[in-house]
């Protein structure tokens, strides 16, 4: 538990742990190799593109630029103008030279003349003199056949036949609804209403007033009433037992369980807490003097006996080397660093180790 507080000391619940730990193996189990594939992947990619594609793409796309492009420029170019000298500078120039001036002159001077003169001298008369005088004519006996033939006829006939007829139509068509209707209150309404009114309402009259009613009232009055108040009075019962049998429950519950419960924990379970809680106050004071004035001097003096031993070790060793390979005496490496609490190497006088104790 000190580790995990040294390690996090924020503090982590047993939930963030939970999720945590399944994340962590997904992630190397899973995630891990796909993202060294990956990274391998884009390495080789990279690497290709930097040796292979890029080098091979520049060097195509500098030959298209510098040969292809040129190439397809002036073929372009001169297919153009081998065409445009075939098919079309010629033709452009006859149309411009030839069939232009031709066509403006033969319209100017031939065709607008002769149109002029036949639409003013020829069409003009005969459409003001003849047609529209035979269009009208046509016009008119055409409207009036129309009129004598067709309208006419067709008024009279609608207002002195099909009138008269229709009127006729109608009226038979009312006389024979009127008769079905008759015929069908006859046989299907007027019996069923007779019998509704003067059998089934006044036996069901008669049987409600002299028989149901009365048979009602005395059910209600003599039976329904009197078992209700049975039953109300019965409810009232079973409430005034279940609320005196409450009561005892409640009083057997506190005289045999809460009382006795509650004089244990005065007289016998909080004297008991009290003293074991005195005596681990005295046991932890008293293991912290006997640690003060026993255990931390015996580790100051093992201590000290340990950085003595320790340093005439390293003395003796120094001896034994310069006796055997000779030179200038030397301090080892790690005693030439600074102790704790000093300002000095370790080759001047020591100061004094520090012991820290927890108490």
């Amino acid at each position: 538990m000190e580790l995990e507080e040294a390690r996090a000391p924020g503090g982590e619940g047993c939930l963030v742990g939970a999720v945590r730990i399944p994340v962590k193996i997904v992630a190397v189990l899973i995630v891990l190799p796909l993202r060294v594939v990956w990274d391998l992947l884009v390495a080789g990619a990279r690497m290709l593109n930097r040796t292979v594609l890029g080098p091979l793409g520049q060097g195509l796309r500098r030959l298209y630029e510098l040969v292809l492009l040129p190439v397809l420029r002036g073929t372009g170019w001169l297919i153009g103008a081998l065409f445009k000298l075939v098919f079309y500078w010629p033709w452009a120039g006859l149309w411009r030279y030839v069939a232009l001036p031709v066509g403006q002159a033969v319209y100017a001077y031939l065709l607008k003349p002769a149109g002029t003169g036949l639409w003013r001298y020829l069409l003009v008369p005969v459409w003001e003199y003849g047609l529209l005088p035979a269009g009208r004519g046509i016009a008119r006996l055409f409207a009036g056949a129309v009129r004598y033939l067709l309208v006419l006829p067709g008024g009279a006939l609608y207002r002195y036949v099909l009138t008269p007829v229709g009127h006729a139509l109608r009226w038979l068509g009312r006389g024979f609804a009127a008769g079905a209707a008759w015929v069908a209150k006859a046989l299907f309404l007027w019996p069923w209403a007779a019998l509704w009114r003067y059998a089934v309402r006044p036996g069901a009259v008669g049987l409600w007033r002299y028989l149901l009613a009365p048979v009602g009232r005395g059910v209600w009055a003599y039976l329904l009433v009197p078992l209700g108040q049975l039953l109300v009075a019965a409810w009232h019962l079973a409430g005034r037992i279940s609320r005196a049998l409450g009561r005892a429950l409640v009083w057997l519950w506190r005289w045999a369980v809460v009382r006795p419960a509650g004089w244990l924990r005065r007289h016998v379970v909080t004297p008991a807490g009290n003293a074991l809680r005195a005596g681990w106050v005295a046991g932890r004071r008293a293991a912290r003097a006997v640690h003060r004035r026993a255990v931390a001097p015996v580790g100051r003096v093992v201590g000290e006996v340990w950085r003595t031993t320790r340093l005439s070790v390293r003395e003796a060793r120094a001896d034994v080397r310069r006796a055997l390979f000779g030179g200038p005496t030397r301090e080892p490496a790690r005693s030439q660093t600074r102790t704790l609490g000093s300002n000095t190497a370790a080759g001047d006088t020591p100061a004094p180790e520090i012991f820290l104790h927890k108490t």
